[in-house]
């Protein structure tokens, strides 16, 4: 009833406008049309306009950079951005600070550019002071501790072919330094030796010390009993090994113990040595010099040590003929690996060109150059 009135009254009204009702409808579709063409248009206008989607730059730390990637979300495309490391980070690691460089020995200058606090060289014969820089104070010497070891190793005149075990005592809990002899390996006295002075195996330096008569406590008495008889009255050792930095020395106390120790023939022998072969318990095991100099047909090397710490720094004594005349060296507190080789070859360049005749002696204390 109530539909027919409004047709009826709809019709009254497009006769009044003059408009049929088909004419009505065809007007109404036509505007429809118009207006779903115009939001198409309008939206089609706004995606040709929009920029394209920029990546979040804020907060990127500038060893990032995004990277767009597509991605589908319950079956739905997504553009998204991913932070990637541009360049390789690598962890800032502070530089180890050495006994020597918070004594300020860092300070001193030298006329050979040496990357070692410490040096000293001295004519073996005459005890001639040759070079020398800050060889009067005290430093943690790491394995050149073991020179001083096998001296007194072998002035005890111990059974040098009695077998020695590795125990758990030997294990290095201070530096934590890793080993090739197990616990429970067997060497003689005399093998124990060899590689110790050789390649610096700190568990075979610990075993010397305690099967010492006395056991470790005395054989470290004996140790420092031995510096003092020396003369080297600014040394002080607590172990065998040279793993503790309470282990000092200065240099001229050093230059004294080499030329001590070369008085002995398998002092001389066992630390010059290139590579020695040992049978721990029945396996095979090859070991090197820790000093690549022994190898070289360049040097002459009559006793060497190196040693290594944080707290030394790379350290190196040695006695080498230069020029026919034999010197010894001590470098300590070197920075870098083979730091403490390269001031040995610029060392003995230097005596090289200065020749016997015309050596001058160049004194370096506290940055001062004294020459004469």
């Amino acid at each position: 009833m109530l539909k027919s009135a409004l047709a009826v009254v709809t019709t009254l009204l497009f006769v009044v406008a003059g408009i049929s009702p088909a004419q009505a409808q065809t007007s109404a579709n036509t505007k429809k049309t118009a207006a779903k063409k115009t939001v198409v248009k309008k939206a089609v206008v706004r995606r040709q306009a929009a920029p394209k989607r920029a990546a979040p730059q804020a907060s990127l730390d500038h060893r990032e950079k995004l990277v767009k990637k597509v991605a589908y979300v319950h079956g739905k495309r997504r553009v998204v951005y991913q932070r990637v490391s541009a360049m390789p980070t690598v962890p800032v690691v502070p530089p180890v600070m050495t006994a020597g460089d918070m004594a300020g020995l860092n300070l001193t200058q030298d006329p050979l550019a040496l990357r070692s606090n410490v040096a000293l060289v001295i004519d073996q014969a005459s005890s001639q002071v040759l070079f020398e820089k800050n060889s009067s104070v005290a430093l943690p010497i790491a394995s050149v501790t073991k020179l001083m070891t096998s001296l007194v190793v072998v002035e005890a005149r111990q059974n040098m072919e009695e077998t020695l075990t590795v125990t758990d005592d030997d294990v290095d809990r201070q530096k934590h330094s890793s080993s090739r002899l197990r616990v429970g390996a067997q060497l003689s006295r005399d093998d124990m030796l060899h590689i110790a002075l050789m390649s610096s195996e700190n568990r075979a330096a610990s075993a010397l010390g305690r099967n010492y008569p006395g056991g470790l406590p005395a054989f470290v008495a004996a140790m420092n009993a031995k510096a003092r008889s020396l003369g080297m009255m600014d040394t002080h050792y607590v172990d065998s090994t040279g793993l503790s930095s309470n282990n000092v020395a200065s240099a001229r106390d050093l230059a004294k113990l080499v030329v001590a120790a070369y008085n002995y023939p398998v002092i001389r022998q066992y630390s010059t040595d290139a590579k020695y072969m040992v049978e721990p318990s029945g396996h095979a095991l090859q070991y090197a010099s820790s000093n690549r100099l022994v190898a070289s047909k360049d040097w002459d090397i009559g006793l060497q040590k190196t040693g290594y710490i944080n707290e030394a720094g790379h350290c190196l004594v040695m006695l080498t003929k230069i020029e026919g005349r034999s010197v010894v060296m001590v470098f300590l507190d070197s920075k870098g690996k083979l730091s403490h080789v390269g001031d040995a070859a610029r060392m003995r360049k230097w005596l090289s060109e200065q020749g016997p005749q015309n050596l001058t002696r160049v004194n370096l204390r506290g940055g001062r150059a004294d020459e004469g």
